[in-house]
């Protein structure tokens, strides 16, 4: 399917194809999530594209939102929400579950359903659990609406760190040391849990970084730097996800590239690097929206340097077998080895995320990058590929 104008039937006058952006969602990412839709709203070219704005909010239900991007920002250091934004607070968005028809349906109680039209892509810009980890994708594969980004299985181990760090590994990608607690482990014997990253602190040295596994917007995560702080840093972890990831510090500099599909290919923009914030232990959440912690673009590599960094970051796109859009996040280290941090999937789409200004710094305008996702989604085959 292409952007040209589509036929709804016969006799009718064509259409534009409809796009709906689909934010926010259950996870601690909400409010991020929220940020980027407005941004990818504000981009999208309406005299190509019919847009259908899908929020849902954080108890799961699908609502029908106002088209407001400037509603959409961070305002006295905080995030919006889906539930500032929905038209009802009753109302919801049903998505079809019949491959044969994209008609979404919305309804409120005590009122007749109402349909809103034919759906031909969804560009979904949740960040974290129940969006960015397949199931989303999966529910879109079961209806057969195409979508921006990985399919299910990249989306799901792009998502999980462990399995992430497991999948690049056996491709021979460089990844630094790290353990695991699941949660059947810490209940089954608190103790011997703990005792486990007692002992691979004793092996790998302090500090650590004890984050769950499976979210990201740094949102969980604290730096340890002694056994003090162990405890507290693990309740935090649990908070956001029951199983967590603790990870040796890798000492070096941290080189972020981005990874577009091309009509040829995955290709990597120009690398950025991101400096030591002035006022934060590491780049967390308040570094990167919050106070805005600009990263350097291009980053001041070798030309060597950027070509292996471009050449990890493809490699990385194609082991977890992604399609799209991806962020590759790495350290370069003292000893001038790149070791793969992870990738993000669905990585921060704001107009000062770094996804973006990398691939600006590469010759594509943010909506370029925006135009060219929704039409590769579209000439995209939903289903085993």
């Amino acid at each position: 399917m292409s952007t040209e104008n589509l036929l709804q039937s016969p006799g009718q006058p064509p259409r534009k194809p409809r796009v709906a952006v689909v934010f926010g969602g259950r996870s601690s990412e909400h409010g991020i999530s929220v940020v980027t839709a407005g941004a990818v709203l504000r981009a999208i070219d309406r005299t190509k594209y019919d847009v259908l704005p899908i929020g849902i909010t954080q108890d799961g239900r699908w609502a029908l939102t106002a088209d407001a991007p400037e509603r959409m920002a961070i305002t006295e250091r905080r995030t919006p929400s889906v539930e500032d934004l929905a038209e009802s607070q009753e109302g919801g968005v049903v998505l079809p579950v019949d491959p044969a028809s994209r008609e979404v349906v919305y309804s409120e109680p005590g009122s007749v359903p109402k349909a809103l039209g034919e759906v031909d892509v969804v560009f979904p810009v949740l960040h974290g659990p129940y969006g960015e980890d397949g199931t989303l994708q999966g529910l879109l594969e079961l209806s057969g609406v195409p979508y921006v980004g990985s399919g299910v299985l990249a989306s799901a181990v792009g998502q999980d760190k462990e399995y992430m760090k497991r999948v690049f590994a056996s491709f021979g990608l460089k990844v630094g040391p790290y353990v695991v607690i699941r949660p059947r482990e810490w209940q089954r014997d608190e103790s011997a849990a703990r005792k486990k990253i007692v002992d691979f602190a004793g092996e790998h040295g302090w500090p650590l970084f004890v984050k769950p596994a499976r979210a990201g917007s740094s949102i969980g995560i604290t730096k340890v730097e002694d056994l003090s702080g162990l405890d507290e840093a693990i309740a935090e972890a649990q908070r956001h996800d029951p199983k967590i990831l603790v990870e040796a510090a890798v000492r070096g500099r941290e080189i972020e590239c981005g990874v577009l599909e091309f009509e040829d290919g995955p290709r990597a923009s120009v690398p950025a690097e991101i400096p030591p914030p002035d006022t934060h232990a590491y780049y967390d959440f308040e570094a990167k929206y919050i106070d805005s912690t600009p990263g350097i673009v291009p980053a001041p590599l070798t030309d060597e340097q950027t070509a292996e960094v471009q050449r990890l970051a493809v490699a990385a796109f194609e082991a977890a077998s992604c399609e799209g859009l991806v962020r590759a996040d790495f350290f370069l280290t003292e000893e001038g080895e790149f070791v793969i941090n992870e990738i993000n999937t669905m990585p921060g789409f704001t107009p000062i995320s770094m996804y973006p200004q990398m691939w600006q710094a590469s010759g594509i305008s943010y909506g370029e990058l925006v135009d060219r996702l929704i039409q590769a989604a579209l000439d995209r085959a939903t289903g085993l590929r």
